[in-house]
């Protein structure tokens, strides 16, 4: 076990944010050109009360990006450029989950191995982004391995897969870990992951949920079903319509998440977020929810999708977050790329 390390709570304080500017043209077929105008809009909004790590391709880029960037109201100077060759924008799942050993003032990456969801063949770049990170930030990088028969292999895990409180709990699904279908580590049942991810992740508590939502290309990511939002406290998505393809999913997962207990053995608060209703872009269901948003150090960045639960959301979180301001984010374009704000940002905790 790595002593003393945890993964801290989003909400706990950070020193910047990671983001990827986009290229991939094949992420958003004829939707593209609106891109960058909404990953502006989330950079911009971020820099204001903190540094954004700004990843892109070449130097070059860089004066066409700040024009775009100042099309809306930003903090320059605490936006950073670095040149680092990426296959998309989802950092979320391909970047450095950093762990903090507050006593040491120490922090250190985890550096899971990234193949593409198990579902994309053009990985490769982005499976070596947190070897350039290491070295930019200068902080010791580590590889988790599993056991596999005798062979000592690099474990698959995306970080949209895992929610932490930074207290010994985690949210996952059966779905997207334990599931044939997209298989991130062939050969490694429920067992040895959880003992896997106790040792790299210092956790105690393992809560699974059962599926995913309709539309999600990673076959169950849980940040857009269930997330912390303090150590106690967890955000729910729920269907109300019958007759909807979550309907029945996202029940099941209400009634585990009812039952669940923190390492104490008391029962998390549950707040329950409605979905929008389901959004299709060429005849393709896409993954929208409203819990694939990001909390920042002062405000909390909300996907928003022109529906009618968008407001009602809004109001929910601006209960919830009383010392952050709630910014939504029109995510109904962003969506088609099968992310939306958390898969595209990773957090640098502060020591």
């Amino acid at each position: 076990m790595l002593k003393g390390f945890r993964m801290p709570g989003e909400w706990e304080k950070q020193k910047s944010v990671w983001i990827v500017w986009p290229y991939n043209k094949k992420d958003w077929p004829g939707l593209f050109d609106k891109i960058p105008e909404v990953i502006s809009k989330i950079v911009c909004n971020l820099s204001i009360n903190q540094t954004v790590n700004l990843i892109i391709k070449t130097n070059k880029d860089k004066i066409r990006i700040k024009q775009e960037l100042k099309k809306f109201k930003n903090n320059l100077s605490k936006i950073k450029f670095h040149q680092i060759l990426t296959n998309r924008i989802w950092i979320r799942d391909n970047g450095p989950l950093f762990l903090v050993n507050n006593k040491k003032g120490k922090k250190i990456i985890l550096n899971f191995r990234f193949n593409g969801w198990s579902k994309y063949n053009d990985y490769q770049k982005d499976n070596k982004i947190n070897d350039k990170i290491a070295k930019l930030i200068k902080t010791k990088k580590i590889e988790p391995t599993i056991k596999i028969k005798k062979n000592l292999k690099k474990i698959v895990l995306e970080g949209g897969a895992i929610d932490v409180n930074g207290q010994g709990s985690i949210l996952l699904t059966r779905e997207c870990l334990l599931s044939k279908v997209q298989e991130r580590n062939p050969g490694v049942n429920k067992l040895n992951l959880e003992n896997t991810l106790r040792k790299y992740l210092n956790l105690k508590n393992f809560i699974w949920l059962n599926k995913g939502i309709k539309g999600d290309d990673t076959h169950g990511h849980i940040d857009d079903i269930a997330r912390f939002v303090s150590p106690n406290t967890i955000m729910a998505a729920i269907e109300k319509n019958k007759k909807d393809r979550n309907f029945k999913n996202l029940k099941e997962n209400l009634q585990i998440l009812k039952k669940s207990n923190n390492t104490d053995g008391k029962k998390f608060r549950i707040i329950k977020i409605p979905m929008p209703k389901p959004i299709y872009i060429n005849n393709i269901q896409v993954p929208a929810s409203y819990l694939n948003f990001y909390i920042a150090n002062r405000i909390v960045l909300l996907p928003v999708f022109n529906d009618k639960n968008d407001k009602k959301v809004f109001s929910i979180f601006k209960k919830f977050f009383k010392k952050r301001k709630i910014i939504t984010i029109d995510c109904s374009e962003l969506i088609w790329g099968f992310g939306a704000i958390h898969c595209m940002t990773q957090q640098e905790p502060l020591i």
